[in-house]
């Protein structure tokens, strides 16, 4: 029993020794650590809402609950409905956030409907690629709503991303100061 002990505290010693010297040379951490602008390695796997209510705008769209952004950008989509609200423009959440999977059947479907992968990816990414799955992206309507965020969401971390898409935005707190990156032409740039 006693050489067992021994072993044991000798195999814990050792560990904390290994531990500690990987530790001191940053090849090993223990901490995740924060990078601003990207989502926490977690939040990906979470699902957003798979719908919502209808638009009370246009039944055409839903207005889901924006269930699983990151936190920061919770907040400021709530900054955003109230400015707009403010302004008397009514939006609605067509999508927010998707999880991996979400992602990877709208992509799919996408193909299935385009034909071609290269195709679909213009609209829809694989799920590596999408903001939505980072949790910094939402989808806006009516048009008229997505206008509206266009012209006045930079102030409060919007910015409009496609050319293709005008109700696609993304959140970066940078975009306040900086501006809101030049349109690329399509999600595949």
């Amino acid at each position: 029993m006693t050489r067992l002990v021994v072993s044991v505290m000798v195999a814990l010693v050792l560990a904390l020794a290994v531990v500690t010297t990987l530790g001191a040379t940053s090849r090993l951490s223990l901490a995740h650590e924060k990078v601003a602008g990207q989502a926490e390695a977690v939040l990906v796997e979470v699902p957003g809402p798979e719908t919502g209510s209808p638009c009370p705008l246009d039944a055409r769209y839903v207005d889901e609950q924006p269930n699983g952004l990151r936190a920061d950008v919770l907040d400021a989509w709530h900054r955003l409905r109230e400015a707009a609200r403010n302004r008397q423009v009514p939006l609605c959440l067509n999508d927010g956030k998707r999880s991996i999977g979400q992602q990877q059947r709208e992509f799919d479907d996408a193909v299935r409907r385009f034909g071609a992968r290269e195709l679909a990816a213009k609209y829809v990414l694989p799920p590596e690629k999408s903001m939505h799955v980072k949790g910094i992206a939402v989808d806006v309507q009516p048009y008229a709503a997505a206008d509206w965020v266009e012209r006045n969401g930079r102030a409060l971390g919007w910015c409009r991303r496609y050319q293709n898409e005008k109700w696609h935005f993304e959140y970066d707190p940078g975009y306040v100061t900086a501006g809101c990156p030049p349109l690329l032409p399509s999600a595949t740039g």
